[in-house]
């Protein structure tokens, strides 16, 4: 997957079917369902791909407990199917997690257990494990940063984990290889229209100036908790539909929650669930949902939001996690849809909407990442009746996503590359030196810096170390230590002089600092 050749398509192409604003899980999603029925397909995203919302999740693929705790069947059952097919079309990037819901009284560990096996049975031949009730002892033996005092028991049970970063480019490679046109660093400046419908969109390339005319028979908005700019594009007095909600989590190293289940927190201050989650053998602790106002393109974590998160963590962990051992904090909106009266957004419901205007543009909010796949095709079902295009059979059910055939094993550390891991292991054997860690107590190689600039289209030191390689969403610090040498085989690699470099390194501290715990 190459930017140039993706440029190329953009002379060659005088009208596309559907052009896709927004290069997020719903957009992605959008642009594989709509590129493997066989539309001319151009997805345009202002940024990285996943540079919003989509790459800072709990990294859960989730059926959503508490959305059942609300009475939302049809959604938990609708996620629950959708979890089912994520982890058998991407078995390269995930992978069932264990959970544990401690109770400390018989009532909470008995409606905890009976929601569970509900929560089970509605998965039905796509379960991913059995509920079970574990006793005081036995959770102390997996969880044992758990505080013990008054402990009656608990449940296990089972739910999804991915990287939801690399999902995303996974997904742009998929809907590549299907025949898409996927750019980043594509900035839609307004909606082009004819006799009052939208025919296509004004681009430009954010990289190099170059603006673009670009006609399509129909045109899909899902840019997440910019969906109202797209909106007022097409009337400056269409009122907002989205109301943003901001969620943050902590990263912790593993000595703090030592073992490899999850833990689930029932019960914090607003009603939510707390997660603590091992990912990429770091320990990921969130969320929260506050409501905001100000919606911004790297938004960071509000003090009453990490006090909130340590207040809750530290009630059932002995271990007394402190400002100082936070790798990194980082905070993620989600554009929840407006609802009338709702002022509490924990309680606004995760249901996407789709809407089409009299103009004919599609846009689609709401929803999460589990179902990203659904929500695709259900855009792409509208686009295709508002844009009159031939009616084609979604195929996305059983369409293996980039990656998904001839895996490594499971304990490789290129797994997540899926069949591409080969070759990134060719790349290594041919210049040794890229075998060299990019940081010495992470993973990361230089190979992967030269990979991800030649076939994943990083185009800066921050498409890398935080979405190709996902070190700043674990340790900011090491990732700042890290920029000076992937910036450097960058340039290498893109024929970048050292101004470039300079600029690279300057812009990705500014961005990293936000990732930092600021002092209290």
């Amino acid at each position: 997957m190459q930017r140039d050749a993706m440029l190329k398509q953009l002379e060659e192409v005088s009208e596309w079917d559907i052009i896709i604003i927004g290069g997020g899980a719903t957009g992605l999603g959008s642009a594989v369902d709509a590129a493997s029925r066989g539309y001319k397909t151009l997805l345009l995203e202002r940024f990285d791909f996943a540079k919003g919302t989509s790459s800072r999740a709990t990294k859960l693929v989730h059926g959503g407990v508490r959305y059942l705790a609300q009475g939302n069947i049809k959604l938990v059952m609708e996620a629950l199917k959708e979890r089912g097919i994520l982890l058998k079309n991407a078995p390269h990037l995930t992978r069932i997690q264990p959970f544990i819901l401690p109770a400390y009284s018989l009532w909470e560990k008995f409606m905890y257990g009976t929601g569970l096996k509900i929560y089970d049975l509605l998965s039905g031949k796509l379960s991913i494990g059995k509920t079970k009730f574990l006793s005081r002892k036995t959770i102390s033996e997996k969880l044992p940063a758990l505080e013990i005092k008054n402990l009656k028991g608990g449940v296990l049970y089972f739910d999804g984990q991915f990287d939801d970063a690399r999902l995303a480019l996974c997904l742009a490679q998929t809907a590549s290889e299907q025949g898409a046109a996927t750019l980043n660093y594509m900035e839609v400046t307004d909606l082009r229209k004819e006799n009052g419908v939208v025919n296509g969109v004004y681009a430009e390339d954010v990289l190099n100036g170059r603006e673009y005319e670009l006609k399509a028979k129909v045109v899909v908005n899902a840019t997440g908790v910019f969906v109202d700019d797209i909106l007022q594009m097409d009337d400056e007095n269409q009122p907002a539909i989205v109301s943003p909600s901001q969620g943050i989590h902590l990263v912790v190293d593993k000595k703090f929650f030592p073992g490899t289940d999850a833990l689930m927190i029932p019960k914090t201050d607003d009603g939510r669930v707390l997660f603590a989650v091992p990912w990429q053998n770091e320990i990921i602790i969130g969320t929260t949902d506050t409501a905001i106002r100000e919606i911004d393109f790297e938004p960071r974590a509000l003090e009453t939001e990490i006090e909130f998160v340590f207040r809750n963590i530290n009630r059932y962990l002995n271990s007394g996690i402190t400002r100082r051992n936070i790798k990194a904090v980082f905070a993620g909106l989600r554009p929840l849809v407006k609802a009338p009266g709702q002022k509490n957004t924990a309680m606004v419901p995760r249901d996407h909407v789709i809407a089409v205007t009299k103009s004919k543009l599609v846009t689609i909010t709401g929803g999460k990442w589990t179902t990203y796949r659904k929500m695709g095709k259900e855009a792409v079902d509208n686009a295709v009746f508002a844009g009159k295009l031939p009616r084609k059979a979604c195929v996305t059910e059983t369409l293996p996503l980039y990656g998904a055939k001839s895996l490594p094993e499971k304990d490789d550390l290129l797994f997540s590359y899926g069949s591409c891991a080969n070759d990134i292991y060719a790349l290594m054997k041919a210049q040794p030196g890229l075998s060299e860690k990019l940081h010495n107590s992470y993973p990361y190689t230089k190979a992967r810096v030269v990979w991800a600039v030649r076939n994943e289209m990083a185009m800066t030191v921050e498409d890398v170390l935080a979405r190709r390689i996902r070190l700043l969403f674990l340790d900011a610090q090491a990732a700042i230590d890290a920029a000076p040498a992937t910036a450097a085989l960058m340039a290498k690699e893109m024929g970048k002089d050292e101004r470039w470099i300079t600029r690279e390194i300057n812009s990705f501290k500014e961005t990293a600092a936000g990732y930092l715990l600021p002092e209290a």
